[in-house]
């Protein structure tokens, strides 16, 4: 039996792949021979049915060998269920699909007398003076019967809700799933594991068949965020607004049949619980004692959770009396007890409990708990507490008192760092204002001063629309003549808000506020940072330290330790340089910001922490700041304006060392959350840089095509010189020179290109690259004023990249795989120059650049005569492909291979005695009698790592000094 509802069914089957695998992939083995089990569990309405549907649907289709399915459901009858009822049903379903003849046909003798005690219509039943006899004889006919249903077609058994079953039907389901051994059978039991009290007979069957080697125990969980978006937009058509898909899953808990339940097909969300799924809810609650049902509608009216002690406040129960009553809540899995309290399993059963109050009870009960908090100080000890009390008056239609305790939840939820929650208290003060005389005498604020808060606390919530409207209200409000100051710092905040939303007029904002607080002060100081922050992003140092410097020392001055701190890591940002520092001053921030508790500057200080080091090639600290920081941010709120940042930089930094999948994953967690659309374009438009890597260039080029524009425009180093260098990357991959060299030309005529060497060489590397694809495209070579065009933006690019810095180890990388690629541009492949480029980046512990130097180092070597040289690099350059999945490189590995004549049948050449390509250039010098000194000039590298190259060499060949390294060299051939 099933639960129906009048809702919408989604056509997209979210988020259950895994577990449809594991069913298929148990059916697969029962069709070689090896008959499974399968125990399928999870709470009513989590899509147990779905997922069966899904898998007999694919069963149906399974090709030449397609499966007999038959299915039965245990029935729930006042106390007890019918006796064998799924298997009735699954006889029942087979009479009409072969007929009594065949059934009789298929077994020993003809003899189908024992299973007529399932379904009558199969003869008549024998009487038996045993009765255990007669119930052996009837498990092993019908054990026969599935073996012999299975002999020249796969069968499916479908047992569904099992909790119900009665004794018969679990003895049954135990003896036939410890005697199916190989026949073609599979055994598919779903059960609610919500109903599974403490109890329930059930519960040992489960465990004596988690003892058998052929069961295996599927639990299904609650869908995630990102696929009851699947789910929703299944449902709508189209793609569900991120507030719509958090609005539902906040009140579904991801249980699929309630999202289906609470949104129609016009996209719109019920203010209540539809009420066909409300009487489902309720059924659980109405079979409980009466008093028991009274105590849950006062716990329905303090929300999910309530505590022990306060429930027995409110209820006026003692101990006894109210542990009495709860048990049967708890023992029939409507309230789920822990340490101090007790939560409703589901918000929606906690919702339609609620619903089921009259009206009078529900304000009674709002004022009796909104009473009780304030006189028990015990019981209201954190924000949350204080916030339900504002809630509790405000539902019991007491303004007056709502609104002072709004404001007080709303200073506790600051000082707690919980953001949203802040947002959600002064938006209450601010809709209440109205109604309650004096309002501002209450709060100590005026309405313009509580605006700026709501602008304030939406700014860290990420809600840039909402934040600038509470702008907007406070700009009417006041006149700039009057209080210009005031003013300054609402222009601000509408600049920062307006950068959040990707709108234009954050400068002007911010200059006209700097004009307008001449005064050194609180406000100066402020604009001041942001403006040190600005410059720092836009690649402007001079005006950033100027800027900086004077924020720092007002700041000091007047003791505003937080517009301190908000300058100090803008200031520490401009001075860690190009990757050349350790950076000790950025660190120092961070715990400047934890000394004053300051969760929004901790996160500012880590994201500058992350990218300090990802700049410097320190991968693993920049992937642990980022990893760290957006965990805080998960905690505190902040998760839609600052996780964002973190998540992208945390997925750069994960890019670089190959954690592909681990960087994707990160990306989809920060979609998951809405960010602010700007943010949203930059998470998409990183993992484009991964989708085109692997050759995803139509997943890619939708997100492109729909977002780059609002990075692009941004005009910001960071911001727009990766998008350019990823749109010349897509340009190449489509063979799209003339487009390639667009985007480089309207980049090159930019001012950002000569502003932060970190971004400016990864677009110099990638231009580079489009004008030696030109240069070597043998479609392109009469195409004169393309060719013309190449030549002169390398010139550009030369030019460039002779007056940007390489100080770090990053750039400097960079740089030498700029030189070999200008150097093929100009028509020579420098197997040296790539060798350098592939030596620099395998220092960084960077496997794709790495493996793509190889590449073009092969080729080069394969161009010298060098096959074992090119056979080695290609090795290399294959082995981090596939471990990358790059399926695009892969394939200019394969094609190199054919072309330089490689042999396709036999693996590439392992490195001669586990020589790097790298070792083997230094062991050819070697073997010539070069010197250390002299090695490290051919090859560009220093004394000391020729010497460490030297000393590996010697150990690999198990040799003790130079001259036995050249003798043995000579000996093995390895250069021959």
């Amino acid at each position: 039996m099933t639960d129906t509802l009048d809702s919408m069914v989604s056509p997209v089957f979210a988020g259950r792949q895994a577990e449809l695998t594991v069913l298929c992939e148990t059916y697969r083995a029962a069709r070689e021979g090896a008959a499974g089990v399968v125990l399928l569990g999870g709470e009513a309405g989590v899509g147990k049915t779905r997922l069966v549907n899904e898998f007999v649907a694919r069963v149906h289709g399974a090709g030449s060998a397609t499966g007999r399915v038959l299915v039965g459901g245990c029935l729930e009858l006042s106390a007890a269920s019918l006796p064998y009822s799924p298997f009735t049903a699954a006889l029942r379903r087979l009479v009409r699909q072969i007929g009594v003849e065949e059934i009789a046909a298929l077994m020993p003798g003809g003899n189908i007398r024992d299973l007529a005690r399932l379904l009558p219509g199969l003869g008549e039943s024998p009487a038996d003076p045993d009765p255990d006899t007669g119930r052996v004889r009837l498990f092993e006919q019908m054990l026969t019967l599935l073996e012999r249903l299975a002999e020249h077609d796969p069968l499916v058994l479908v047992v569904e809700d099992a909790h119900w079953a009665d004794r018969s039907t679990r003895d049954l389901l135990v003896f036939l799933s410890r005697n199916l051994g190989h026949e073609h059978v599979l055994l598919l039991i779903t059960y609610r594991s919500d109903e599974l009290h403490r109890r329930h007979p059930l519960r040992p069957l489960l465990a004596e068949l988690d003892r058998v080697g052929t069961v295996t125990r599927l639990e299904l969980p609650r869908l995630s965020r990102g696929q009851v978006s699947a789910q929703l937009g299944g449902i709508l058509g189209a793609a569900a607004d991120p507030a719509l898909v958090e609005e539902v899953y906040g009140r579904s808990a991801g249980i699929p049949l309630f999202v289906e339940a609470m949104v129609g097909c016009s996209g719109e969300l019920g203010s209540s619980v539809p009420a066909s799924l409300r009487d489902l809810l309720l059924a659980s609650v109405q079979r409980l004692p009466e008093e028991t049902q009274d105590v849950l509608r006062t716990a329905s009216a303090d929300g999910d959770r309530v505590g022990h002690e306060l429930l027995a406040a409110v209820t006026g129960f003692d101990e006894r009396r109210l542990t009495a009553a709860l048990r049967p809540a708890v023992d029939g899995n409507v309230l789920v007890a822990d340490v101090d309290g007790y939560a409703f399993r589901h918000a929606l059963i906690r919702e339609a409990v609620h619903e089921d109050l009259l009206p009078g009870e529900r304000t009674r009960l709002h004022r009796r708990y909104a009473q009780v908090l304030e006189e028990t100080p015990g019981l209201s000890g954190d924000c949350a507490s204080t916030m339900g009390i504002a809630l509790h008056w405000l539902r019991a239609h007491d303004h007056e008192r709502a609104l002072p305790a709004a404001w007080r939840a709303a200073a506790e939820s600051a000082a707690a760092l919980a953001y949203a929650e802040r947002l959600q208290m002064i938006e209450q003060v601010l809709e209440l204002w109205d109604r309650v005389p004096d309002a501002a005498a209450l709060v100590g604020h005026d309405h313009v001063d509580v605006l700026e808060l709501a602008a304030e606390a939406a700014s860290a919530c990420g809600e840039a629309e909402r934040g600038l409207a509470f702008v907007r209200a406070a700009l009417a409000e006041i006149d700039e003549i009057t209080e210009p100051e005031r003013m300054a710092v609402l222009l601000m905040w509408r600049a920062k808000l307006r950068s959040w939303r990707g709108l234009p007029g954050e400068l002007e904002d911010l200059h006209a506020a700097e004009r307008l607080a001449a005064v050194p002060g609180q406000a100066r100081a402020r604009v001041l940072a942001r403006l040190c922050c600005i410059a720092m992003v836009s690649g402007d140092d001079e005006k950033s330290l100027a800027y900086g410097r004077e924020a720092l020392a007002i700041s000091q001055a007047i003791g505003d330790q937080e517009t301190e701190i908000e300058a100090a890591i803008s200031l520490a940002a401009v001075l860690v340089g190009d990757g050349d520092c350790d950076g000790t001053a950025v660190i120092t921030t961070r715990a400047q910001a934890e000394r004053i508790g300051s969760g929004r500057l901790v996160l500012r200080a880590l994201v500058s922490i992350s990218d300090m080091h990802e700049g410097a090639g320190r991968h693993g600290p920049a992937i642990e700041a980022a990893q760290e920081g957006f965990a805080i941010a998960q905690r505190i709120g902040l998760v839609r304006s600052q996780g964002p940042i973190l998540a992208a930089n945390l997925a750069e930094s994960l890019i670089s060392v190959g954690r592909w999948d681990e960087a994707l994953a990160a990306i989809d967690r920060a979609l998951e959350f809405n960010p602010v659309p700007g943010m949203r374009a930059m998470l998409l438009l990183v993992r484009c840089t991964l989708e085109l890597a692997r050759g995803e260039n139509a997943i890619a080029q939708t997100a492109i095509e729909g977002h780059h524009r609002t990075v692009w425009d941004v005009g910001t180093p960071q911001r727009t010189l990766p998008v350019a260098r990823l749109l010349i990357d897509w340009r190449l991959a489509q063979e799209d020179h003339n487009g390639a060299l667009d985007v480089l030309d309207e980049v090159m005529t930019g001012p950002l290109m000569s502003l932060k060497p970190r971004y400016t060489w990864p677009v110099l590397v990638a231009g580079a690259q489009a004008c030696a694809d030109v240069a070597t495209d043998p479609t392109v070579l009469r195409d004169d004023r393309l060719l013309r065009r190449a030549d002169a933006l390398l010139t550009a690019l030369r030019d460039i990249a002779g007056r940007t810095a390489a100080a770090g180890p990053v750039t400097a990388a960079h740089a030498a795989t700029f030189v070999a690629e200008t150097a093929r541009a100009g028509g020579v492949l420098d197997r040296l120059a790539w060798d350098t480029a592939a030596q620099a980046w395998e220092s960084l512990g960077q496997p794709y650049p790495l493996a793509r130097a190889l590449v073009r180092a092969a080729e080069a070597a394969a161009g010298d005569g060098d096959r074992t040289g090119a056979a080695l690099r290609l090795g290399r350059a294959a082995e981090l492909a596939d471990r990358l999945d790059a399926r695009p490189l892969r394939a200019q590995v394969d094609d190199l291979t054919r072309r330089a004549r490689l042999r396709q049948d036999e693996p590439v050449p392992a490195p001669a005695h586990g020589l790097t390509p790298r070792e083997l250039e230094v062991l050819r010098l070697v073997a010539e009698g070069r010197s250390n000194r002299d090695i490290a000039q051919e090859l560009f590298i220093s004394a000391k790592t020729a010497s460490v190259h030297v000393s590996n060499i010697l150990a690999k060949l198990g040799v003790a000094g130079r001259g036995e390294a050249a003798a043995t060299a000579h000996r093995l051939g390895i250069f021959a």
